[in-house]
């Protein structure tokens, strides 16, 4: 039986959630609005997050982590990680993870708790793409940092089928991105995408209404605009790779897409399901009432977002069990 494009996974949010939530409104989400938004406070927000992060969403015990520095074909530096969990046993696929928080604060090492879940899950590899971080490089910097991290596995033998693209928040909407662009160029997009909280409105006028409705704990919308034009201060707002403009004909990876009840970027989610849709590509849109901004990163405390966790690993499963394996491995991969 076919899924439901819209579901409501569960009714009613767990005690732990509730008492993070709270917890954050009272400590994140004032300490965000106090930084300053300079390179310095820039560089004390990543201290912060990293420090929060490796409390509340460690990496799995036994995962093994390598470095990659090198170059995709046009010459592009890649760098990041290879992330694969204790029990990871697959390399006929590769999850391509890309990494969000404002195009401006995370790593691939702030996302170790994510990106080990996800290949406990899956049992597959994941690759971390490290791209360069706002304000010291802003657009479309960080979207030909993703790129050259496709066309680096590309030239590593996956084949687009055997790749599955996810990414959070800003990450998720650099994801979505690299699949428009690989359409404007005319070349095979992966075959499957997880989404989680993803950011499609980089002016933050769709979490601004949203807002109205519900108080985001985590941040402001003013706030959230404000790092994000670290990275898109300058560009013109109506570029394609910042509007993410979807057209007939394009080919659009099976999608699932997770958002929180309690997040500003609710909406945000509904509106990038809608338009998959509406551009001929199938998705899944779940939100999660009462859940936080990108909950699948407190995976370790929340029962939720091991749900989650789960939920997209079965999607993973079954979208690849549907593609033909073309997997070539090179020695250098």
């Amino acid at each position: 039986m076919p899924r439901a494009w819209f579901r409501v996974p569960s009714t009613r949010s767990s005690r732990r959630s509730r008492a993070l939530a709270r917890i954050t409104a009272v400590t994140l989400r004032p300490l965000t609005s106090i930084v300053p938004l300079n390179e310095r406070g820039v560089r004390l927000s990543r201290r912060i997050v990293a420090g929060a992060l490796a409390l509340v969403s460690p990496a799995l015990a036994g995962t093994d982590r390598r470095a990659v520095d090198g170059s995709a074909p046009a010459g592009v530096r890649v760098r990041g990680e290879w992330v694969r969990a204790r029990r990871t046993c697959r390399d006929d696929a590769v999850i391509l993870y890309v990494h969000g928080s404002g195009y401006a604060v995370c790593s691939a090492r702030t996302h170790r708790g994510v990106t080990s879940r996800l290949s406990m899950a899956t049992g597959l590899p994941v690759f971390a793409c490290d791209y360069r971080l706002a304000p010291r490089h802003r657009f479309p910097a960080a979207a030909h940092d993703v790129r050259a991290a496709y066309d680096w596995l590309r030239a590593h033998g996956y084949s687009p089928d055997r790749i599955v693209l996810a990414g959070d928040s800003a990450g998720a909407h650099l994801a979505v991105d690299l699949v428009l662009e690989l359409n404007r160029v005319g070349q095979q997009v992966p075959s499957t995408m997880v989404l989680f909280s993803p950011l499609v409105d980089p002016t933050l006028s769709l979490a601004r209404e949203r807002e109205k409705l519900r108080r985001d704990p985590m941040i402001t919308a003013a706030r959230a605009r404000r790092i994000v034009e670290l990275y898109t201060r300058d560009a013109d707002p109506t570029d394609p790779r910042l509007t993410l403009r979807f057209t007939e004909g394009q080919v659009l990876p099976s999608t699932l897409i997770q958002a929180g009840g309690a997040e500003m970027l609710a909406d945000d989610a509904g509106s990038l399901a809608r338009s998959i849709r509406s551009g001929g590509g199938t998705c899944e849109l779940q939100v999660w009432p009462d859940q936080m901004h990108v909950f699948q990163a407190f995976a370790a405390v929340l029962p939720e977002g091991r749900r989650a966790m789960r939920g997209a690993a079965e999607f993973v499963r079954a979208e690849l069990g549907r593609a033909p394996q073309k997997r070539e491995l090179t020695e250098s991969a």
